[in-house]
């Protein structure tokens, strides 16, 4: 199986995050990865979007125009991808934020109120954990407790005493995905 993702939003919402705790959780899984981060200049506030690519065979470019999925948190993500999904896959969209959801028919549709549930945690920076629980629970591309132990190795030992609430997050993104 093969899963060509983008995560997309703005920068400082953790979508470079969200594209390499996968990257690290396929390699942990011994598959074939490749995380391609891209962002403007302007980091916080500025655009950004992270492909990340998960396989069980060899990949063969990181250059992708077309994708099984896409992550979306915020307006502009949704504007510019949605077309840009195949057709069967997947858009998964913080609907907080979203004033004008996707409308294709053609593709899977997830609405997740990620920010809000953030909110509800007290911090708004689970937000990518939130969207990257929702994004394995419905593409299936690694087991989910995999993703925990990836998180442990791209996070900063400073930080692991938040592993806990990125867990909780986590599972709350995996409850909204039936």
């Amino acid at each position: 199986m093969t899963q060509e993702a983008i995560f997309a939003g703005f920068g400082g919402q953790g979508v470079l995050s969200m594209g390499q705790i996968l990257a690290y959780a396929g390699m942990i899984e011994n598959k074939e990865v490749c995380w391609m981060p891209s962002y403007g200049p302007e980091m916080r506030g500025g655009t950004a979007n992270a492909t990340t690519i998960v396989s069980d065979v060899a990949i063969s470019s990181p250059i992708l125009t077309k994708f099984d999925s896409v992550v979306a948190l915020n307006q502009p993500s949704v504007d510019k991808f949605e077309a840009r999904v195949k057709v069967g896959g997947n858009i998964i969209y913080d609907s907080t934020n979203i004033l004008n959801p996707p409308t294709r028919t053609d593709i899977n549709i997830y609405a997740v109120p990620g920010s809000a549930e953030a909110v509800k945690l007290k911090n708004i920076k689970v937000l990518n954990m939130i969207m990257l629980g929702a994004f394995v629970r419905a593409t299936k591309t690694v087991d989910e407790e995999t993703i925990m132990k990836a998180l442990a190795q791209v996070l900063p030992e400073r930080y692991h005493k938040l592993i806990p609430l990125n867990k909780q997050a986590f599972d709350i993104g995996t409850s909204y995905i039936k």
